[in-house]
């Protein structure tokens, strides 16, 4: 097994809001395996190890381009917050969405073969990142985007530079524009129940599955005859059905009033959303950190015999 670090315990505090030693509990128990230990802390802990999950660590920024019914949102990475502020860096993360709108490249590549010049760089949009790494001095790169075009009128909403969202609707503009800023707010995964990826449904009823296992056994601890199995089965489905709504658009409670869905506002305002993509800076990637402890006791090691 490899050894919890210090670092490691502050990683997952970091993503999970739990107490320290518990984080390192749960790092000890996964082996250092930091998915199934966030996972560890869900069963134990609830819906408080999951607050601060969305947290990032990768730096950027997320740019959109809309004209009438095109328009793209992409992402673009650098490695400090510094940098994501840089006035060539923006100018060339809002050139990429604008490019992936009137192009219609087909991947990461094909956008970096696109003719553009910037900064004295050029021709493609490849030279130009290349050129501004040499210039800024960090790595810079196109993560991802998103293209509309000749479909539903387009609704963004930029919070800050860091999270993005497009919406493709039918009706009512200003309430696909709060929609936008309710997918910004809340993030879910999906528009309907029904949309719900398999393998985020899996992982939760495997989490409820869990949870339900240990209360069986802390009764049985306390001599207490534990829930039948049939209570059980109801008990996970219930907390997967919850979960199935907290994360679908249309059964969430709408932010500027909670008294209504996401559905029943958009029923109201006589307005259909088709689709929706959202980007959160960062989001998934593992940003490096750095055990600086580790790194000066192995210098001093290397010192010592050489």
């Amino acid at each position: 097994m490899s050894a919890i670090t210090a670092s490691m315990v502050a990683e997952l505090r970091a993503k999970t809001d739990a107490p320290m030693m518990e984080c390192k509990k749960a790092l000890t128990e996964a082996a250092g395996d930091m998915e199934r230990a966030e996972e560890l802390l869900r069963v134990k802990l609830g819906s408080k190890a999951g607050k601060a999950a969305s947290r990032i660590t990768a730096e950027g920024v997320v740019s959109a381009f809309v004209d009438g019914r095109l328009g793209a949102m992409v992402e673009v990475n650098c490695e400090t917050d510094f940098v994501s502020k840089n006035d060539s860096f923006l100018a060339f993360s809002k050139a990429c969405a604008e490019l992936v709108a009137k192009h219609n490249p087909a991947d990461v590549a094909a956008l970096s073969a696109l003719p553009y010049e910037q900064d004295s760089f050029g021709p493609t949009l490849e030279d130009v990142r290349k050129g501004l790494i040499g210039k800024i001095g960090e790595n810079v790169a196109i993560r991802r985007f998103k293209r509309y075009a000749d479909g539903g009128k387009l609704a963004n909403y930029l919070h800050g530079t860091r999270i993005g969202v497009m919406v493709e609707f039918e009706g009512d503009e200003t309430a696909a524009k709060d929609v936008a800023m309710h997918v910004a707010a809340m993030k879910p995964v999906s528009l309907a129940s029904s949309d719900v990826p398999t393998a985020l449904i899996d992982k939760e009823r495997s989490i409820a599955s869990q949870k339900a296992e240990e209360d069986a056994e802390k009764a049985r601890a306390e001599g207490k005859a534990p829930q039948s199995a049939e209570i059980v089965a109801k008990r996970v489905e219930g907390s997967v059905q919850k979960y199935l709504k907290e994360v679908s658009l249309f059964n969430q409670a709408f932010v500027k009033n909670d008294k209504q869905t996401v559905e029943a506002m958009l029923k109201a305002a006589n307005t259909q959303v088709k689709g929706f993509v959202l980007y959160v800076v960062g989001e998934g990637i593992e940003k490096k950190v750095d055990d600086f402890a580790a790194e000066v006791a192995a210098q001093v090691a290397a010192a010592k015999g050489a």
